[in-house]
């Protein structure tokens, strides 16, 4: 398996682990403990080089990279007009050149033509909200700019979308489920159940799952999609955002830890994708939405830190005993105040929310598929 170019780390510490061990190890990424120090998830590595490395491929910055992007998003015909920025008219393309950098190592570009050789025959479910969507849509065109002429056969059962690459018996599949938990129609109303998920029996039969949630918590008056919150017996109006959030999240928690079988079935979980409407959070004190935004804000750290809701995410990832990863894309997306469509969208509404494909998710799903080729390896301690 190449990994592309690595830096190298102090030589006395290389010697000392290659005398103990067979294996040396590469170390890839892993999310950071509750208060933002960085952790490593590490796998094994047969090499000649025997080689050590320690690196967290969520800590680096944005560079530019002439060979970017990794596709044409013209060539894709499976972009939703919500994200397609290129066809609905974004004259500034610089978004497109930059390229995630971890401080400590290199990553491999993406592979799409031996992603779908690898997980030939395996179902990869995305479960979440637009932004999942949006992450799930990337995923597609990867693959198809890697594989252009493979049969792609599409089925759609209620909000459950299904794409088959047919040559490599790939599904990529998106479960629209902005909740996770559910929202079930009763006479009262519509009612948001913090502490029920009956869609768990479709998931736990998929080889990938890729969970996200966030985007809707907050959403009052006409966008809220629910009348009541229902936790145990008890059924309100209304509370706490952040204290539901976290409750449903314990629900997704426990139904890991009850139905997951790791032997045949990889858990990820997507964090906060942040959107870009208060320039104070990247201290331009007038700027109140991205229609302007042309580059990335520079270096390692976001002016205004981590988002509560991903503390939030951390802790009951804390909980979970089965293995499971975090792909932490919190920071690299929040210094791409660039990388949203912004009115370059089939509505001409302003979103400064989803992102652009191609685009920003590309890089989301390069570091999912590192996760997933070193997955058994991985040491998730939070």
């Amino acid at each position: 398996m190449s990994l592309g170019r690595v830096r190298f780390c102090n030589p006395i510490i290389m010697g000392i682990f290659w005398a103990i061990w067979v294996c040396p190890w590469l170390c890839l990424a892993s999310p950071g403990n509750l208060h933002g120090n960085k952790r490593n998830m590490q796998w094994r590595r047969s090499s000649a080089s025997k080689e050590i490395l320690q690196c967290n491929v969520y800590d680096g910055e944005w560079v530019w990279d002439d060979s970017y992007p990794l596709y044409d998003s013209g060539n894709c015909p499976h972009i939703r007009k919500e994200f397609d920025c290129l066809k609905y008219g974004r004259p500034y393309k610089d978004y497109l050149k930059y390229r995630w950098q971890p401080k400590s190592c290199d990553l491999p570009r993406f592979d799409g033509k031996n992603f779908l050789t690898e997980f030939k025959g395996k179902k990869i479910m995305f479960i979440g909200d637009s932004v999942t969507l949006n992450h799930w849509q990337s995923l597609v065109c990867l693959l198809h700019s890697a594989a252009p002429q493979s049969e792609i056969v599409q089925y759609t059962n209620g909000s459950i979308t299904t794409y088959t690459f047919q040559e490599f018996e790939v599904s990529v599949i998106i479960h629209q489920s902005m909740y996770l938990v559910d929202i079930d129609d009763e006479k009262i109303g519509r009612v948001l159940k913090l502490d029920s998920i009956k869609s768990g029996e479709i998931w736990k039969n998929m080889d990938v799952l890729v969970f996200n949630t966030w985007l809707w918590w907050y959403r009052k008056g006409e966008k809220q999609p629910w009348d009541y919150i229902q936790v145990g017996e008890e059924i309100v109006k209304d509370m706490d955002r952040m204290a539901a959030f976290q409750k449903a999240l314990t629900t997704w928690a426990n139904w890991v830890n009850e139905d997951i079988d790791p032997t045949t079935t990889k858990v990820i979980f997507t964090g906060i994708s942040p959107s870009h409407y208060n320039g104070m959070d990247w201290n331009e004190t007038k700027v109140t939405n991205c229609s302007r935004e042309t580059e990335p804000v520079s270096g390692s750290t976001y002016p205004s830190g981590l988002p509560q809701a991903l503390y939030a995410v951390k802790d009951v990832l804390k909980t979970i005993t089965k293995p499971i990863h975090l792909l932490d894309i919190t920071l690299l997306s929040q210094l791409r105040k660039d990388a949203h469509p912004s009115s370059y969208n089939a509505f001409r509404g302003m979103d400064c929310t989803h992102w652009c494909v191609a685009g920003l998710p590309d890089t989301w799903n390069l570091l999912l598929y590192t996760a997933l080729q070193n997955w058994n390896s991985i040491h998730t301690t939070v």
